[in-house]
């Protein structure tokens, strides 16, 4: 009766300890895929200027699979990660967030893509650390999306914008629009991979638990 008992409780751990591993798998390979994502754009022949950019950059935003499910209407979005630089110039670990819009602008035909935003000043990446973000909604914050062949990269408009946004379909940019679409923290996802309920706050100004399994995508940031 006693070894029925044990197995049972065994097995009840199982079940409820489980489903938390798999979800903290899902997130490291969403880290991992970041970083593959955030090497995309550091390779990238057309925006040369982007390895300059990072190094004067506030934050960035990574999200590697931007969706778009249908063609007139349909639930569109990925998931991503945001690192700041600290004072002292490191990065921080990852903060998870997730994207969805009504409508992304992608261009016809292409289903996803992968967007880094380039965050420039303390003004966005406090709008960002907020509950919810929405893209034009935000008074004060000037966001620049380049276009085909990143001939903005080039601009004045680049020197006073807030975010920079970059986007790639397949190695065509993917002329993504984001006017609507919202960002938000993702929080189960956070408190998955740092073993406790955190904010996105405290992950972004270095009071978190540390993961290795980022150390990766720190070090493509340095």
């Amino acid at each position: 009766m006693k070894m029925i008992a044990m197995a049972a409780l065994a097995a009840l751990s199982l079940a409820f300890l489980t489903p938390v591993a798999a979800h903290a798998t899902d997130q490291q390979n969403l880290v991992d895929e970041a970083r593959i994502t955030l090497d995309h754009l550091r390779t990238d022949k057309e925006f040369g200027n982007a390895p300059e950019l990072l190094r004067k950059a506030r934050a960035v935003l990574i999200v590697p699979t931007l969706v778009k499910a249908g063609f007139f209407l349909g639930g569109e979005g990925g998931d991503g990660v945001m690192l700041a630089r600290s004072g002292r110039g490191t990065w921080t670990d990852p903060a998870f967030y997730t994207m969805a819009s009504a409508s992304f602008g992608l261009q016809i035909g292409i289903q996803s893509a992968e967007v880094i935003m380039i965050i420039n000043t303390d003004k966005a990446l406090t709008a960002l650390e907020a509950d919810q973000f929405k893209f034009g909604a935000q008074a004060g914050i000037a966001v620049v999306t380049l276009g085909a062949g990143a001939q903005a990269a080039s601009s004045t408009a680049l020197n006073s914008a807030d975010i920079i946004v970059w986007s790639s379909a397949s190695g065509a940019y993917a002329g993504l629009t984001l006017e609507g679409s919202l960002v938000k923290p993702r929080d189960s996802y956070n408190e998955a991979y740092y073993g406790r309920p955190i904010a996105v706050r405290e992950i972004l100004n270095m009071n978190a638990g540390r993961n290795p399994g980022a150390d990766g995508l720190r070090a493509m940031l340095k």
